[in-house]
């Protein structure tokens, strides 16, 4: 296992006090998470179920053993634990790599707390060496393209990939986000975006940084 990958499991293993028996807890997408999932399946008789932030987590959480429910038969939720692409030691989150932003802005919503794992590579200063994902509603692609590049920016469609909810991406090359939830309320205000890849207004509650020594909490 590479060091980067061991990071991934320490952070992941991490997260495993945050989840209290007997609850439905929310999970997210992406490398770290699968480390999580891995883990979440050695006590999966301990917890009642699980609401996932995609069909690839759906189809993982099963094949572990764990029940799936729908965020709208679950309510709300204890605790939810996700990755991320960046983040800022103010917890501060680009998401959606892996398309999966929507739902897992709605599932992060829905959580009583947000515990984000990710292993040292991820934390940075200013947020924006990774394109932002916008999740597009297709008849709006062009124009939500041009008001994204009124902003400064390099908008480049996700070529080939449509996300779980029928839409697709725009990756946004070229930005220095120095005001986050700023960024996040202009983009959400654009006509045709379901939604953009910033988690500031609603930042982690807890970010566990996975490191070759062991785990940093924030």
């Amino acid at each position: 296992m590479s060091i980067t990958d061991q990071s991934k499991r320490r952070a992941a293993q991490a997260a495993l006090p945050y989840v209290s028996d007997a609850t439905c807890v929310g999970v997210g997408t992406g490398s770290t998470v699968n480390f999580f999932i891995a883990e979440l399946a050695a006590r999966r008789g301990r917890i009642r179920a699980a609401v996932s932030s995609s069909n690839a987590t759906s189809a993982r959480l099963r094949a572990a053993g764990i029940d799936v429910i729908d965020l709208n038969e679950a309510g709300s939720i204890d605790v939810y634990v996700d990755g991320a692409d960046e983040t800022t030691r103010r917890r501060e989150l680009i998401k959606g790599g892996g398309g999966a932003l929507t739902r897992e802005k709605i599932v992060a919503a829905a959580a009583r707390r947000f515990v984000c794992i990710v292993d040292q590579g991820k934390l940075v200063d200013v947020l924006g060496k990774f394109p932002l994902p916008v999740e597009v509603i297709p008849m709006a692609r062009s124009y939500v393209a041009r008001e994204l590049g009124s902003l400064g920016a390099r908008p480049v469609e996700r070529g080939g990939f449509v996300t779980d909810n029928g839409n697709v991406i725009l990756d946004v090359h070229g930005l220095a986000i120095d005001d986050p939830v700023a960024l996040e309320r202009r983009i959400n205000d654009i006509a045709g975006v379901v939604t953009v890849g910033l988690f500031a207004i609603r930042p982690a509650d807890v970010l566990l940084i996975g490191t070759a020594q062991g785990v940093e909490i924030l």
